[in-house]
This record gives structure tokens, C-alpha cells and sequence, in this order.
């Protein structure tokens, strides 16, 4: 996990920094006297973004990623990009996926300054619902472009906010609650963006299990466990029932998700940290706050007003 900082115009070093850096590839270049290459990569477990400036012609044929890929262009254009009988071109402002992570890809890319964002797709099953039992299908993307404009907005705010809140503060990426919370951030946000397989309306069974005592165990759960890092299928799982079971049981029984309880339960702790803390000790709301998940000090800072009527800061110099 880290921060790494590419910088070069020697067309073999960028093939093989990014050959290391995704999987394995071939790059071409039209004109290979000038072909300078910028990068920076942000890391943490599961999720790493690049932003990448190319002042030249690039063309790219890539092994499969083993990984969703997402792309976000800012300048110039991606052409000729194929896959599996996919052939599609990018612009400015355009996220996509590359392709599924099994497969290969190839393209161009023109003088381009461009985002790309990769997660394990494991993310998405940990958000989702799947059927239960052995033969549980993993959630895939079924296509390689958002269905609305709104959805990729929301995305590339995601993206943004994990760049610039998350991953920029070695101090704050690292703490084992935030990169948890915000690999299942990126996660729904790029469900809510593609097309994709995971089921999304309760069935009979789950309408079934769907019941107190569900909310029950789930709750307990989320209490004994809010110190670590805690996914939707694991809080089900400990509620023996289904994903989509469990969101359906506390939206009925406690008009919110699991996740949202989650949040809750993990400010309800930071209150405490809070309050105990000694303001000349060195410690600071930033810092609880991170130690409870909550990457961005200006949100933690606007759900705890909302939930308890005054800053956090007043709460620990108080």
C-alpha cells in the first residue's frame, strides 16, 4: 500500500512498469522519440487509482487484469478499443470498464490524461446479493458502459472523494476500518453504475426469514464486531440468512440497511472516543474519526451535528 510516483520517456521502462504495475502487455508507440509517460498510483487493499498523462500515441494489448478495470478520460480520446467482440471509443468525461477480468484487451490511446481505478471483483460480492448454497454464481458486470449519466456521475465522485480524502493520507487509508468501508464504497457505487447480475428483489424465502429475530442476531453482530472490518455478506451470514434477506429485514423492521446501522453503531463509538479523550494528549477528531472508519473529517463532522447537535471538536475539548 502506497503512494508510487512513474515518470519517463523511454518507451521499454513504461512498458515494463506497467506490464508490472496491471498484467502483462505490449505498448507501441508512433512516435517513440517522444514519449513521455506520468503516473501516480494510490494503493490500499483491494483498490488502487492511477491517474495517467500520456503526451504521445499509445497503443496497448493487455493480458487479463484479473481485476475490474474502470477508466475515467479527461483529455484526449481512447480509440479502437476491443474485447470479446466490443469495439468502442472514449472521450472526455466517458467512465467505462475495460473489459471483465477475464478477459484480454486492446486499444489506442491518443495524448491522453485519464483515471483508471481497479478493484478486486470480490468487492462486489461482499455488497450484493447472491444466492446462497455452493454453487453461488460471483457477481458480474454485464456491460461496459454506465446505464445513465447519473449513476456515472455519482461513480466518478467516488473515485475522486477515495483519491483525494482516502488514499492521499497514509494515515488515514491505513486504518483497517476506512480501507474496508471504502472498498465497499466503490463497490456499490459501481453496481449502482453498470448493468450486472446480482439479484435485487427479495423472494419468498427471504420475505420469510425476513422476520425480528433476524434483525435480531445482524444487530448483535454489528455491536460485537463494529471495531472491525464488517461486510454485508458477514453480517448475514451471522444473521443465517440470505443478502438480500438481510436488507430486506432491517428496511422493514428499522427503516434503514445494514451498512447504514453499521455507520451509526461506528459514530456512536467515535461519540464515546470523543468524549473520553484527553484534548491535550495529542489526539485529534481526525484521527477517532479515522479509527472508526470515517475517512472525510467534513462528513464525519456533518453526521455527527446531525446525530448528536454539536462539532466533534466541541465534544473533545469539552
Amino acid at each position: 500500500m502506497g503512494t508510487l510516483l512513474f515518470d519517463s520517456d523511454d518507451l521499454d521502462v513504461t512498458e515494463d512498469f506497467l506490464s508490472r504495475a496491471y498484467a502483462r502487455m505490449r505498448i507501441g508507440s508512433s512516435t517513440p522519440e517522444a514519449s513521455r509517460t506520468r503516473i501516480r498510483r494510490d494503493v490500499m487493499a483491494s483498490v488502487s487509482v492511477d491517474e495517467i498523462d500520456l503526451d504521445f500515441d499509445m497503443s496497448y494489448a493487455v493480458t487479463p487484469l484479473g481485476k475490474i478495470c474502470l477508466c475515467t478520460v479527461h483529455e484526449g480520446t481512447i480509440q479502437d478499443h476491443v474485447f470479446h467482440g466490443v469495439r468502442d471509443a472514449f472521450g472526455p468525461g466517458d467512465t467505462v470498464v475495460f473489459a471483465p477480468p477475464e478477459l484480454s484487451y486492446a486499444g489506442r490511446v491518443h495524448a491522453a490524461r485519464y483515471n483508471i481505478t481497479m478493484l478486486d471483483p470480490g468487492l462486489l460480492d461482499q455488497v450484493a446479493a447472491t444466492d446462497a448454497g455452493p454453487q453461488a454464481e460471483p457477481v458480474r458486470l454485464t456491460g461496459h458502459r454506465p446505464h445513465s449519466p447519473a449513476a456515472a456521475r455519482h461513480l466518478k465522485h467516488t473515485i475522486i472523494h477515495l483519491r483525494d480524502h482516502v488514499l492521499s493520507d497514509p494515515a488515514v487509508y491505513q486504518q483497517p476500518l476506512v480501507a474496508s468501508a471504502s472498498g465497499q464504497l466503490l463497490a456499490a457505487s459501481v453496481l449502482a453504475a453498470f448493468p450486472h447480475t446480482a439479484a435485487t428483489d427479495p423472494r419468498a424465502q427471504d420475505r420469510t426469514d425476513a422476520h425480528p429475530a433476524t434483525v435480531r442476531r445482524a444487530v448483535a453482530h454489528i455491536d460485537d464486531h463494529a471495531d472491525q472490518p464488517l461486510t454485508v455478506a458477514e453480517i448475514a451470514a451471522a444473521a443465517h440468512v440470505t443478502v438480500r434477506a438481510l436488507q430486506y429485514a432491517f428496511r422493514r423492521h428499522l427503516g434503514t440497511t445494514p451498512l447504514a446501522y453499521l455507520r451509526r453503531t461506528r459514530l456512536a463509538h467515535a461519540h464515546r472516543d470523543l468524549q473520553a479523550a484527553d484534548p491535550l494528549g495529542g489526539v485529534t477528531v481526525a484521527d477517532i474519526a479515522a479509527r472508526w472508519g470515517f475517512a472525510h473529517p467534513g462528513r464525519f463532522a456533518a453526521l455527527y451535528r446531525d446525530a448528536y447537535g454539536t462539532s466533534p471538536s466541541r465534544t473533545l475539548h469539552t
